[in-house]
């Protein structure tokens, strides 16, 4: 070609590019790639961008379907659902280009969420070489989203690729995420898909959409300083303790990628809130929900460890929290791990994260997979009986008995009066209750267990799962 039959082809091709009538490839998002594990037994959501009016055609294999871009290039299409087995599949998306994603599972996909204690790596937890080169499991796939927070809800973002579970990737993964997929993937044997977007020190406000500070009546006017902030986006300063930021800039992008549930350990950045952070934790479960479109999901969450927070907190606070996230459990579809056992209380950052995903594939495995034959919490309390100068606690989810873990007698019960400070009571297990008493409390009226943030109360179950804090009333 001439000199200038090139300058004329390269000045046409700027016109072409400017006019929006140049070519525009077919794209996805950076969740949906080679390595990745799509949810199993629900349809299969896929989307992208092309050129405006394109044809785009996603296929496994026989399961097809087509979309047309639209006017601002956006598509999607749905699958039909897939069961696992049969091995990896390659999934073809096809338009004036063509993109093959191979090594594609079918499985379970869970996200993952929360601040440092979500965030805490598999190398920074309890036995980090053992567990590494342990973690030879190519069927656990892993997904690890950057630290983005956004003024805007993020479409596409610069983020990692999906990957093979083995020693060399999941040193600074997610430990809980980890634990918790392996145990599932142990359990049900199938492809297990995890999602980690944590970040070490933030509230639970970022994270919540504004679909979320819509859905409860107190936190509307969290919800209308986002829509304004949105409005004027210049000038706003994106950060990880923005209302939405990190929703906008580390979930959008991941919606609708199809899921069976998200896990969540969260809290002790807000833990000043109290009992208020009841209300967040609704404004971000109904949020997730909302945006996702997938139903009343399952949202399994961890209670926070007991902490020795400092002089100036104090030491009712973080059980007011613990009573916060207990009291979730009356929303659907929720389910909490119990962890005043396996803490540290000069370290806030537990090592044994083990536990901690275990007892959150607990209650997956329970309630979400059905397996009716698992203990999947410790005793929660139910109901109280005054019966003369002693109170007779009920609880759910004994599993078998109740037991001391310690053979010890059971400790951090305090009882009290209708007024009158809590003194430190006795406790006695007796069948599936226990009985709480104190000498100095001839007419007892309220109990408390573990009401302290140094409480590592040792009641239990037989299952060896400890019993959630709790206080009767005041």
């Amino acid at each position: 070609m001439s000199r200038m039959g090139w300058c004329a082809g390269a000045v046409l091709a700027s016109l072409l590019a400017a006019s929006g009538i140049a070519r525009a490839d077919v794209k996805l998002p950076k969740v949906i790639a080679s390595n990745m594990v799509l949810q199993q037994k629900q349809v299969i959501p896929i989307w992208g961008t092309a050129e405006a009016g394109e044809e785009v055609t996603v296929s496994i294999g026989d399961n097809k379907a087509t979309a047309k871009a639209g006017a601002d290039g956006k598509w999607s299409v749905k699958l039909k659902e897939m069961t696992a087995g049969g091995g990896a599949v390659e999934v073809v998306v096809k338009g004036k280009n063509e993109i093959k994603l191979t090594n594609v599972l079918i499985g379970e996909v869970w996200v993952a969420s929360g601040q440092s204690n979500m965030e805490w790596s598999v190398a920074a937890s309890a036995n980090p070489n053992e567990e590494k080169a342990a973690a030879k499991y190519p069927n656990i796939r892993l997904f690890h989203v950057r630290k983005v927070p956004a003024v805007i809800p993020q479409e596409v973002v610069l983020d990692r690729d999906w990957s093979e579970c083995s020693p060399e990737t999941i040193s600074n993964f997610s430990a809980v995420a980890y634990f918790f997929g392996r145990h599932l993937h142990k359990e049900l044997n199938v492809p297990i898909g995890l999602i980690n977007t944590s970040w070490g020190g933030t509230a639970i406000e970022p994270w919540t959409p504004i679909a979320g500070f819509e859905s409860v009546e107190s936190l509307k006017s969290i919800a209308e300083q986002v829509k304004a902030q949105q409005a004027k986006p210049e000038g706003a300063k994106a950060g990880a303790g923005g209302a939405s930021h990190l929703y906008n800039g580390m979930v959008h992008h991941l919606v609708p990628f199809g899921i069976r549930g998200a896990i969540w350990y969260q809290g002790e950045s807000n833990r000043g809130q109290g009992v208020a952070y009841e209300q967040r934790m609704h404004a971000l479960i109904n949020g997730w929900r909302s945006v996702w479109g997938q139903g009343d999901f399952p949202f399994l969450y961890v209670q926070l460890a007991p902490y020795k927070y400092g002089p100036t907190d104090p030491q009712f606070l973080l059980p007011q929290i613990w009573e916060a996230q207990t009291k979730v459990l009356a929303m659907k579809n929720t389910g909490m791990a119990v962890t005043t056992d396996i803490t540290h209380l000069t370290d806030i950052h537990p090592k044994n994260k083990q536990d901690v995903g275990k007892r959150l594939a607990l209650w997956a495995l329970a309630k979400t997979y059905g397996k009716s034959d698992l203990v999947y919490s410790g005793p929660l309390y139910k109901s109280m009986k005054v019966e003369g100068n002693k109170v007779r606690i009920e609880f759910d989810h004994v599993g078998g008995g109740l037991k001391s873990r310690d053979d010890k007698p059971l400790s951090w019960f305090t009882i009290a009066g209708k007024e009158g400070d809590f003194v430190e009571a006795t406790a006695t297990i007796d069948g599936n209750s226990v009985v709480v008493s104190s000498d100095k409390v001839a007419e007892p009226a309220a109990v408390r267990f573990g009401w302290d943030q140094l409480a590592e109360p040792n009641l239990m179950n037989a299952a060896g799962l400890p019993a959630g804090p709790f206080r009767t009333s005041r």
